[in-house]
């Protein structure tokens, strides 16, 4: 192996650790928030930056490329899964999906609240949903415009909209509760 082979592998090497450590943990949670599952947004997150590293060379936008990686294996395991359910007998599927049981009663008001919000997130249109968790978790309007192959002008007026559908929906829970 030749010095500058050496030297670009170990150049690589240092830039997507640099990446990794300032991008894994956002990647996840904007995962974890989208899915409401903690294994599913590690898995997911992994797997992403798992096709950055075998890549062998760093994309452009490294943080647009692994949002889109993300959200097409995001969407891979939701496809999956509901195929998987359509095979699944109603009382298998019951069992197989059934909620966990209530949490303690100090936590009642802090469980009400985060599942009105899940609630409101997951019913909201997938482009306002990705919008705001990408944001949550401090994306940059550039990255969230490459990530989710949006205009970058648009996106402060996109998330204004995406916050205000929010609020009005959320509210709609609140008065309905």
């Amino acid at each position: 192996m030749g010095d500058s082979h050496r030297e670009r592998a170990a150049s690589f090497h240092d830039q997507f650790t640099a990446i990794f450590d300032a991008n894994f943990a956002r990647l996840y949670r904007y995962l974890d928030r989208l899915s409401g599952e903690p294994e599913l947004a590690d898995d997911v997150a992994q797997e992403a930056f798992i096709r950055l590293y075998r890549r062998g060379s760093l994309p452009d936008a490294p943080e647009a490329w692994l949002i889109s990686v993300a959200m097409n294996l995001f969407r891979n395991v939701q496809t999956t899964r509901r195929r998987r359910r359509r095979l699944l007998t109603t009382e298998r599927a019951t069992r197989a999906h059934a909620d966990p049981a209530m949490p303690a009663d100090e936590r009642v008001v802090a469980e009400e609240t985060r599942r009105r919000v899940r609630a409101t997130i997951d019913g909201m249109p997938e482009r306002e949903r990705q919008l705001l968790l990408l944001q949550a978790e401090g994306f940059s309007y550039r990255e969230i415009a490459d990530g989710l192959k949006l205009h970058v002008a648009s996106v402060g007026t996109l998330l204004a909209r995406a916050r205000d559908l929010f609020r009005t929906r959320y509210e709609e829970r609140s008065d309905a509760s």
